[in-house]
């Protein structure tokens, strides 16, 4: 081959791990562990590794902000075996004492966290709080957002509250709950102007029962009706360097989550 050849052809692909991969944008798959809920620690390490998802979005039954300082570390460093990192947890509960909400922020410097993933209530002063402690450990917060009625179940709602604050203070968007509530992802994202930092990658439709009511199923990634093209195409456009990280509020698929967790894996990479 000449050098010439050679050198545009190493250049159309990214090494990584061993592993050679086409540099062509693909948006990171990672691990909401709620959808490990009935695995212990250990278990969800295994099932993590097993499907070669080396970010973790960890919930409080796996690795709480109220252990011990070496249980945590004990934790971090069994994942770091098999190259797996807490990227954020969440989503973490807080409270109006500005000291308490400190613990979190402890918890996120001892697993090297960048992100924190909330949902207070929509209450000043809290708020306050949170910013400064945004400020003084440099690490953002993501609103997670549930159903329309909750607190942040629209995006006028979460903008509402993060446009006149720090930029590390930003969402989680549930793409999920966002469907559930009647909203197009595509649209949320680009009108969170760069605020987005995390993504829950799971889907939903809407079914009418035979007495005519609204029933939101959760169901496998890319049989909902959730715009992922759309998203798909708008992170791409971004270049988002976030998390698509697989979660399931389905507690059949949570039993056993292997086809759910599977399937997104595999939807990710035949829509990007």
């Amino acid at each position: 081959m000449k050098l010439r050849s050679f050198i545009l052809t190493v250049a159309g692909l990214l090494v990584f791990s061993g592993t050679i991969i086409s540099a062509e944008y693909m948006p990171k798959v990672g691990l909401q562990t709620w959808t490990c809920r009935n695995m212990s620690f250990s278990q969800m390490v295994d099932f993590a590794t097993k499907h070669g998802l080396k970010h973790v979005q960890v919930t409080g039954n796996h690795i709480s902000p109220d252990s011990a300082k070496e249980e945590i570390l004990q934790k971090k460093a069994a994942l770091a075996k098999f190259g797996i990192r807490v990227y954020t947890f969440g989503v973490a509960g807080t409270s109006p004492d500005k000291e308490k909400n400190r613990k979190l922020f402890e918890f996120a410097k001892l697993l090297d966290c960048k992100i924190i993933i909330v949902e207070p209530t929509n209450d000043k002063a809290l708020w306050d709080g949170l910013e400064e402690l945004v400020k003084e450990y440099n690490i953002k917060l993501a609103i997670h957002n549930h159903g329309k009625e909750s607190v942040y179940g629209t995006p006028e709602k979460i903008w509402s509250v993060i446009k006149n604050r720090d930029k590390r203070i930003g969402v989680c968007m549930d793409v999920g709950h966002l469907t559930g509530a009647g909203f197009d992802a595509a649209k949320a994202f680009t009108d969170y102007d760069g605020r987005v930092y995390d993504i829950h990658l799971k889907d939903k439709k809407i079914e009418k029962t035979a007495d005519g009511k609204s029933v939101i199923l959760d169901v496998m990634v890319g049989t909902g009706a959730a715009n992922y093209k759309g998203l798909f195409a708008e992170l791409k456009k971004s270049k988002w360097d976030g998390v698509l990280a697989i979660e399931t509020d389905n507690g059949t698929y949570a039993k056993e989550p292997t086809e759910f967790v599977v399937g997104a894996i595999e939807y990710v990479k035949k829509n990007n």
